[in-house]
């Protein structure tokens, strides 16, 4: 993957993070108060049916097991922390919170996908995580236990799910769209019992309460997801996971629009200084021009392409014990040589060649 072809990926997969700046927002603005499993379950559940209906494909083999513990790593655990940490924390807090993701991928990559920690990748996190710092925390920002906790669980969830999906990838065959309707429906499905058993259903719902559930479940989990797993798939994680920074950067933007709060100075030196990381992240994920990779380093690191079936398919595969990049269609090729004489027939003398 060319280095241009990366950056228009991430672009492309920083969309997903920004919609879920606003789920702080919508959260405190629109939804029931106190509702956190409810506002995960329909968040996550009809979105996942309606991608089944349309896709009409599901997990086969040991797919069932991998699509259920995705489902709860990057569904149904990190929704419910999600919103618990919104419900009990400021949005800027919550996400001051969330932004110790990406060093936990950094710290589990190295013994699940055999990636090399570079100095790039550390300098990148110290640099995010002041960048959010500056950005959202304010004097009157209040810290609650249970809140923070919330946070850092949600934090642990999203890791976990993105070493995972790509240590594993997703079947051949499958696309981004099923494979997210996969992940939506287990996360619902979850979610779902403990909902009914462990939370009580509103009274009333407005129109307000129900606009702020549509725009999560479509906006926020359909669409957002089906982008985010289609990037996952081809980025290596640790770029992948810097880009969740831009969910602070949209709460921040969205509070200053809409909530009246200040953007001053420091906020603007936090944007930048988060952004110069997702840039730091992306300069080190990236091995040294000429250097050879061999298949295993080139997966562990998320490699340039991974698992990224559409681009193995155009450009071939690594061979397994060579190394090199194999093309199908040097596979599929005939091969050369005279062809086979049938039984019986007389055969060439072996100094002369064939008639």
């Amino acid at each position: 993957m060319t280095r241009q072809s990366q950056v228009r990926i991430s672009f492309v997969t920083a969309l997903a993070p920004l919609v879920w700046g606003s789920t702080y927002l919508v959260t405190t603005e629109f939804l029931p108060p106190d509702r956190p499993l409810l506002a995960s379950t329909v968040r996550a559940l009809p979105a996942g049916l309606i991608l089944l209906l349309v896709t009409r494909v599901l997990p086969r083999g040991v797919w069932w097991l991998r699509a259920t513990v995705l489902g709860v790593l990057n569904i149904g655990a990190f929704f419910y922390f999600l919103f618990l940490a919104a419900y009990h924390l400021p949005g800027g807090v919550a996400a001051l919170v969330m932004a110790v993701q990406p060093m936990i991928v950094l710290v589990l990559g190295a013994p699940m996908l055999g990636a090399r920690i570079r100095l790039p990748h550390i300098g990148a996190c110290l640099l995010a995580a002041a960048g959010v710092a500056l950005l959202v925390l304010r004097p009157q920002a209040a810290l609650d236990g249970v809140g923070v906790l919330a946070g850092l669980l949600g934090a642990v969830c999203m890791a976990s799910g993105i070493v995972l999906t790509k240590r594993w990838g997703r079947p051949e065959g499958v696309s981004s769209v099923a494979f997210t309707g996969w992940q939506l429906t287990v996360g619902g499905l979850v979610l779902l019992p403990v909902t009914l058993l462990g939370e009580p259903l509103p009274d009333r719902l407005t129109w307000g309460n129900v606009g702020g559930f549509g725009y999560l479940s479509i906006i926020g989990a359909l669409l957002a997801y089906v982008v985010w797993f289609h990037g996952i798939a081809r980025l290596p994680a640790l770029t992948a996971s810097f880009l969740s920074f831009g969910s602070p950067l949209a709460a921040t933007v969205l509070g200053y629009l809409f909530m009246g709060q200040t953007l001053g100075p420091l906020q603007l030196l936090g944007a930048v200084g988060v952004i110069g990381a997702v840039v730091l992240a992306q300069r080190g994920a990236g091995a040294s021009p000429g250097t050879p990779r061999t298949p295993t380093a080139s997966a562990a690191e998320g490699g340039p392409h991974g698992d990224d079936d559409e681009y193995q398919h155009e450009h071939g595969r690594h061979d397994a014990v060579s190394g090199l990049r194999v093309h199908p269609s040097s596979v599929a090729a005939p091969p050369t040589g005279p062809t086979p004489s049938p039984p019986g027939s007389p055969q060439p003398h072996p100094h002369t060649g064939p008639p």
